[in-house]
Order: structure tokens, then sequence, then C-alpha cells
């Protein structure tokens, strides 16, 4: 790959991997409960305990499960306030977010994305005096063009943590 695209990330090669039909139950149940231990899953299953072992190594040596992770709800911890917001950027990506100290706290995803805006935050917050601080942090931001905010008022469905993929198909 030429040195003046690395900004932009790798290009992916051919990176689906086989999976069979047991894979894909274990990852379903593993999706539902990721503390659910090997001999529960197996019972389900109806597979040995090594079995299940085996193939959730596997499943995690090749990539496809990358790690285990508590859900936080974010609320209980006083983040009441979510916001969406698109970013308009000079040149390059907005991937430099993901490792600045200052916006690290209230992250939860950064996209490159297509369309009006150059990428897009989802971020959460206690107020609005941390949304407002964080928004004016963006802007002295040298990349940062402009910004366009939205804040959530009702959460339908949030589920960052989790896989939704239908592992049947």
């Amino acid at each position: 790959m030429d040195d003046m695209y690395t900004e932009y990330g790798a290009e992916p090669e051919n990176m689906a991997l086989s999976m069979d039909n047991l894979d894909k139950q274990i990852l379903e149940l593993l999706s539902d409960d990721g503390r659910k231990s090997y001999r529960k899953i197996s019972r389900e299953l109806g597979v040995s305990v090594g079995t299940i072992h085996n193939r959730v190594d596997k499943l995690t040596k090749s990539g496809i499960i990358n790690k285990f992770v508590p859900v936080i709800d974010h609320e209980k911890l006083g983040y009441t306030l979510t916001a969406i917001i698109g970013l308009e950027i000079k040149s390059g990506t907005i991937a430099f977010l993901a490792d600045k100290e200052e916006f690290k706290d209230n992250l939860l995803a950064v996209y490159d994305v297509t369309g009006q805006f150059d990428g897009i935050i989802v971020a959460k917050f206690k107020n609005t005096f941390e949304l407002n601080k964080f928004i004016k942090l963006l802007l002295k931001e040298e990349i940062v063009i402009r910004t366009y905010t939205q804040t959530v008022l009702n959460i339908v469905k949030e589920e960052l943590n989790s896989s939704m993929i239908n592992f049947e198909s």
C-alpha cells in the first residue's frame, strides 16, 4: 500500500472467515451472555466442554471474537445525555479522535462516513455543560471545520457492545 494512504487504514482483503453451525450457535449464546460457562454452553448444545473450549479458542485466535467486555449501563453512571455529532473536517479522517485523552471519556463510537459529513461521533455526557465543553474542544482542533450536533430524546435500542447479527444466515 502506498504510504500516502496509511492514515485511511489497511485495505481489507477477503476478510470473511468461515464458520460452521456449531460456531454460529456458540457465538449466539455468547452474544446473549459473554460470561456463560463452557459447561452451560456444552449442555445447551449437546457437545463436550472440550469442544466448546476449542471452538471459542479458535474463534478468538481467528479474530472473530475480539474480546469479552461488560455491557455498561451509562445512565447508572450519570451519563444521561447521548449526542450524535457530525463533523466536517479539512482532510484525512476523524480517527485522530479515538486516541485523544480529552475526548475518550465520552466517546462510544467514531465513524468515517460518506455523505454530508466526514465523520460521525456517538458520545455520552452527564449534562449539557459537558456536551458544550466537548463541542468547543472539537472546534479547537485544527482539522475540524464545523460540527452538527443532535441530542437523543429517547433511546429505542442501543447495544453497541453486542452483535445483533443473525448467525443462522
